[in-house]
């Protein structure tokens, strides 16, 4: 019962992460036009901007604590079992629909569009361009550290596990991997979202 009572308490600070990290979202885009974060994709740190480190350091300044390593304020979470140096001590992945164009991610139609020889160029979107802000993910953990995985964790390129999911209208839910709608790569892959910022990832209730 403990252990269960601490695993419940983990993911719902790991909820709370992705509140906070929503507000700083809210923050940026008030700052910029209204338009998401987004730079170059790879950065020139040899990042891809969804992936946590390489969209960390457009929404850091906008949660008021840089801390690293297992401090690493609410951009890790509490319960991620990876090496907290191995991704910049950032649990949390960006949808890449944030910053292309509907068009790019619908011409994208496997995991290596995300981080291979063909990513195209970045395109700013802006809050206005999301259809269905309460079916979009915007952000989210990219392993299941809340449930057992059978062998690899794949992320969003699988279909194992349970993960907290930040929405575009700002609300967090924990959800089963099988409740994401299949993306353009066939995985639940927030990334490749058929149609971008204007698609979905989830059914309505």
């Amino acid at each position: 019962m403990l252990g269960k009572t601490k695993s419940a308490a983990l993911r719902v600070k790991c909820a709370h992460n992705l509140k906070q990290i929503n507000l700083a979202t809210g923050l940026y885009t008030n700052s910029n036009d209204d338009t998401y974060p987004c730079a170059e994709d790879p950065l020139p740190a040899g990042y891809w901007l969804w992936m946590g480190r390489g969209w960390r350091p457009l929404v850091e300044p906008y949660l008021g604590n840089k801390e690293r390593g297992k401090n690493a304020s609410v951009l890790l979470c509490p319960a991620d079992r990876t090496d907290p140096n191995k991704y910049d001590a950032t649990s949390y992945a960006y949808s890449m629909a944030f910053y292309h164009s509907p068009e790019q991610i619908d011409s994208m139609s496997s995991p290596a569009d995300t981080y291979g020889s063909n990513t195209v160029p970045s395109v700013p979107q802006r809050t206005s361009n999301v259809s269905k802000p309460s079916q979009k993910i915007l952000s989210g953990e990219w392993f299941g550290n809340h449930a057992k995985i059978n062998g690899k964790d794949n992320g969003w390129w699988g279909w194992q596990g349970s993960r907290n999911y930040l929405f575009a209208d700002g609300h967090v839910a924990y959800l089963k991997a099988k409740k994401i709608r299949p993306a353009n790569d066939g995985f639940p892959n927030a990334n490749l979202t058929t149609h971008g910022i204007r698609g979905v990832d989830i059914d309505a209730d």
